[in-house]
Order: structure tokens, then sequence, then C-alpha cells
């Protein structure tokens, strides 16, 4: 069975300013993810499942789904902000979602098999998806809990006009993810220095060289049992906060410790970047346009 693309797609961009996953950045109208999910079926994808927002459900359809919709089998799931485990309710005063943990669960009844998670709005590059293609091919028959992470330097993937969040992995000597860590607020600050807020709620100096999260993960179906449980665990300690979110890096790196789960670096030579801002856009609009003319990619690529 050819593994599935699960697409984080459901924030509208709050930091960006409107809905940058349907944002033309090239030189025909494509968006970002119209490269993640051409970069998908080439290495060998046969399903995407995007993961969005009833109330912009249609305009995504229209944008993005269809244009792919004759090329590799295409689903879609809303994160909903009362699609809780049972015995669970969305406590008073709380509006948005719980994160991208929870934004995974919500595909549990539209995967089977293997699958790789990514974000809507980064650009990851061929060489990623190949990578996690290659893993899946690797692992032997019954491997339900195999995962991977894909692993980009922390310098080749901040913003030069705000802060970005990112996952922050140690790796041991055989090429395993031993913690991972989600870091907000990560920027390179008046010194030069880049620092960013751990959750121990203290800021940071973060090497440039360290390895990060851009959250492309790649799992196995028993993942979502896994995933539930965790997620679980995070609303019994945390589900009464307003503003809690339960990340995928927090989920992974509770079963790393618990030794419940080994996952594989994946060091990737693509190019990474993305449109957290709108000054970034332009960046990315080049970024695109010197791929092309390399040719790594079409001119026109739907």
């Amino acid at each position: 069975m050819k593994p599935t693309l699960l697409v984080l797609a459901a924030g509208m961009g709050s930091r960006y300013g409107g809905l940058k996953q349907i944002d033309p950045m090239g030189p025909n109208g494509e968006t970002v993810l119209d490269y993640s999910v051409y970069d998908a079926i080439r290495a060998g994808f046969g399903k995407v499942v995007f993961i969005i927002r009833e109330d912009f459900a249609e305009a995504f359809r229209e944008g993005i789904g269809a244009r792919f919709a004759d090329r590799i089998e295409v689903d879609y799931v809303f994160q909903r902000i009362d699609d809780l485990p049972e015995g669970f309710s969305v406590p008073d005063g709380r509006g948005k979602p719980w994160g991208t943990a929870h934004a995974v669960r919500a595909a549990r009844h539209a995967v089977n098999g293997h699958f790789a998670v990514i974000n809507a709005d980064d650009f990851y590059g061929r060489d990623a998806y190949q990578r996690a293609a290659v893993f899946f091919d690797s692992l032997p028959e019954g491997a339900t809990g195999a995962m991977a992470m894909v692993g980009y330097p922390l310098e080749n993937t901040l913003s030069d006009h705000g802060h970005v969040n990112r996952g922050v992995c140690r790796i041991d000597e055989g090429g395993f993810l031993s913690n991972v860590e989600e870091y907000l607020d990560i920027e390179r600050e008046a010194d030069g220095v880049v620092r960013g807020n751990a959750l121990d709620g203290k800021r940071h100096i973060v090497p440039e060289g360290t390895l990060v999260s851009m959250n492309f993960w790649a799992f196995g179906p028993a993942f979502f049992k896994q995933l539930e449980e965790g997620f679980t665990r995070f609303l019994h300690e945390s589900g009464g906060q307003l503003k809690s979110e339960c990340y995928i890096p927090t989920v992974v790196d509770q079963l790393i410790h618990s030794g419940h789960a080994q996952c594989k670096v994946l060091r990737t030579t693509s190019q990474w970047f993305g449109v957290t801002y709108p000054a970034d856009k332009p960046f990315v609009v080049e970024s695109i346009r010197k791929l092309i003319v390399a040719g790594a990619y079409p001119e026109k690529l739907v």
C-alpha cells in the first residue's frame, strides 16, 4: 500500500494575516502546497488527506484539492474543537482547537497504513519526500509502529521578519531521536544570538547548527493509538487551560522516553522555506524561481 500524505492545513495563518495555504507563490499561480503534493506524488505517495476547517472547506477544495484530484486520491477531514476523547468537553471560554497532535488525530478514520505529516505552508523540497518514501519502503512487513522525522539545521529555517516555533532535537549515536522539545518564539536577537522559549517557560540560547523538526514526520498506523493515549493524558493534565496545545513533538518525545518508540532521524539536503509572515513571500517566490531555473520543477506545475 502506498503511503498517505497528511497535510496540516486548518490554521488561518494568524501571523501571516490571511489564508496563506492558497496564496500564489509560483510563476503560474502555484501555492507552496502545490509543490508539496507534486513532490509527494513523484516520491510514490498514493493519497493526500487535507486537515482543514469547515469554514474554508469550499475555497480550499477549489483552490488546492481540485488541482490534483486526477493524479492522486484526495480526501478531507475537519479539525473540530469538540472532537475529543470520550469523557472530555470543551471548557468555557476556549476558542481554538488543541494543536498539531489534535489535528493529526482528526484524520484517524481517513488514513490506513503508513503516512507522513507536513505543514501546509512549509516548502520541504523533493529530497525530504524521497527520504520519507525510502524509509517506508525499507520497513519489514508488519512494522506498524515505526516512525521517523525529517530534520533541518536551525539556521536554514529562521525568518528575517519575526519569531518562529521549532521542535529542537537531540540525536543519539545510532541516528535516532533522543529528545525533541517544542521551542516557541525563536529568533535572532539584537546581539546576533538565536534564542527561544522552552516549555519550562524560560528563554534559552539555541545554537544555529541545532537540528530541528519542521513537522515533517513519518508514522506507522500504530501511531494513532499512541496519539490517543498521549492526547488523553494531555487533556487530564492541561485540558482546562484555555490556550494549552498538544504538539506532535511532545507526544513523540514522551513515547521515546517511555521506551515505547524509536524515531529515526532522516537528514535532508532539501532547502526549506516558509511563509510565516507577509514579508517572507518575496523570498519564497524567488527561491521557487531559482529551483525552476535549476530544473528541479517545471515552469507550470499543474
